[in-house]
């Protein structure tokens, strides 16, 4: 074979190589979640990225973690906390980008227990203290766990009912707990529970027993979303933003239970 044509067989196998190797995709956009918005979370994804073409890769788990994470330089693009605080704190300590944060949803939170019929509507097995244990998330860390507590306090119940607490790191570990049945009854995001099914409604919750608790034994559980400084140049994290504000995400945030603006 003379050098002519092996010059240009080599030519065609660089061709190919360039045919067989597509052009790398756009990396997905990364979303750190607190997780009593799990459920709604997903949906509100999937319908993200059948309208806008990209994908997301989201990491569910208690704000107070993802805080701490984020100002030592984890990779994510967009915050959705579980209060207002930590995303207030970011925005003043320059890890987001100001002026972008807004409250996405007011969580709604529940007495729920994965036995039907523990829970009455006079909540008598937490204040009789008929229950081995009582499951809410750790208050340091879960702005769930705050509401659990401020919801004792005003029942009155805080003293009674300390020693059988069992403090979850979230407030996904906290229903684990009850619906494996550790324990009882515990304090849960009403996402959590909340039936969407209709047809098989029983009192509004998909098995078990709840009481959704009165909004005003609780600071209201604002819950706050942010651009983060990494995702500031991301044309993915501005839509998911906008995406955010709109009456379809909206709707989808609702049907789960929590309020929106």
């Amino acid at each position: 074979m003379n050098l002519a044509r092996t010059i240009c067989l080599l030519a065609s196998v660089a061709l190919m190589g360039m045919v067989f190797f597509p052009q790398a995709q756009a990396e997905p956009l990364s979303v750190a979640v607190a997780s009593n918005f799990t459920h709604p979370m997903k949906a509100l994804v999937q319908a993200f990225e059948t309208q806008s073409g990209h994908k997301v890769r989201v990491s569910f788990g208690s704000s107070g973690k993802f805080y701490a994470q984020i100002k030592h330089g984890a990779p994510f693009q967009v915050f959705l906390s579980a209060d207002q605080t930590k995303p207030s704190a970011l925005e003043k300590e320059d890890w987001a980008v100001s002026g972008s944060r807004f409250t996405y949803a007011t969580g709604r939170l529940a007495l729920w227990s994965s036995k039907e019929n523990f829970i009455d509507e006079h909540i008598n097995a937490l204040k009789n203290g008929q229950f081995n244990k009582l499951a809410l998330a750790n208050p340091k860390l879960a702005p769930y766990g705050v509401a659990a507590v401020q919801v004792l306090n005003s029942l009155n119940l805080t003293e009674s009912s300390q020693h059988k607490w069992v403090k979850g790191e979230n407030i996904a570990q906290t229903y684990q707990f009850v619906s494996t049945g550790n324990s009882d009854l515990g304090f849960v995001a009403l996402s959590q529970i909340i039936n969407l099914d209709k047809t098989h409604d029983n009192n509004g919750i998909k098995h078990g027993s709840a009481w959704v608790i009165p909004s005003d034994l609780h600071q209201a559980i604002h819950q706050d979303a942010i651009l983060l400084k990494r995702g500031k140049n991301s044309q993915a994290a501005q839509q998911f933003i906008t995406f955010m504000k709109t009456p379809k995400a909206k709707n989808i945030i609702n049907r789960y239970g929590y309020e929106t603006l």
